[in-house]
């Protein structure tokens, strides 16, 4: 498929299926910023983090197909629908990747297990400004209009301006009809508890996950979660590379570790 060379070409995919409404409206908020391919998952895929099929072959569809839109279906993640479309199908790079709207929430500790960030993760790797885009409600029925107005305005400014080699964009909003602006912030830390729920059933022992978040370490003002609470769309920008650089010479120091002369 060939994208005109006036118009930014933007790349959609997600994790709750190419049918989900929150895919589908995200589609029609940015349809008009420039050409866009849909490229998703044939099915749920949620919790895939950045899982990749590597035990039998992709396969993908096309759907649909107008001026300006096609949309795909993949057998496969929410990450090999990216390296499946950068890879095999779209002729030039995107210009912007946005995966979502998810139905559910992706602030915190959830943004590494969620298939919506994995596919914002991946579109980092293959050098294209990426934005994942996550609804704080797993309610039928949810309003996306508040997300989808929000993401189509930070994809503007994404298109316009870039991000940072190796960044990419977290955006979490809050279930209210008006929400007071995006504000950037800082993830939130801490962890699952409570996981699962203990069911038994003709003698055999089965766990739904389910849990609660627990907060830990300093309650700042700009955690994402608190952001959430007070009525904003919160916005973390996240890195491919986990490298903690201040940590490097104290574990050589103090694990007696070799020290790398050559850079």
């Amino acid at each position: 498929m060939q994208a005109g060379k006036k118009r930014p070409l933007i790349l959609l995919t997600n994790d709750d299926g190419v049918e989900a409404e929150g895919l589908v409206l995200l589609t029609k908020s940015l349809r008009s910023l420039g050409t866009v391919v849909v490229f998703a998952p044939n099915g749920p895929r949620s919790g895939m983090s950045c899982a990749i099929t590597t035990t039998e072959p992709l396969a993908y569809r096309m759907m649909s197909e107008e001026e300006g839109l096609t949309v795909y279906s993949c057998t496969g993640t929410p990450v090999d629908c990216v390296k499946l479309a950068i890879n095999e199908v779209l002729l030039l790079k995107p210009d912007l990747l946005v995966s979502g709207i998810n139905h559910g929430g992706n602030q915190a500790l959830s943004l590494h297990y969620s298939g919506t960030l994995g596919a914002a993760f991946e579109g980092c790797v293959f050098d294209v400004p990426s934005i994942g885009v996550s609804l704080c409600s797993y309610n039928p029925g949810s309003d996306f209009s508040e997300s989808c107005r929000l993401a189509r305005a930070l994809a503007e400014k994404v298109l316009k301006n870039g991000l940072p080699r190796g960044v990419y964009l977290n955006l979490n909003i809050p279930n209210i009809p008006a929400v007071k602006d995006i504000a950037v912030g800082r993830q939130t830390a801490g962890k699952w508890v409570r996981e699962y729920i203990r069911e038994e059933q003709d003698g055999e022992v089965r766990f739904w996950l389910t849990g609660h978040y627990q907060a830990s370490g300093p309650s700042y003002p700009d955690n994402d979660i608190t952001l959430l609470k007070e009525g904003f769309a919160s916005l973390v920008p996240c890195k491919v590379d986990v490298t903690d650089y201040t940590f490097m010479d104290e574990l050589k120091i103090n694990y007696k570790l070799r020290i790398t002369n050559n850079f």
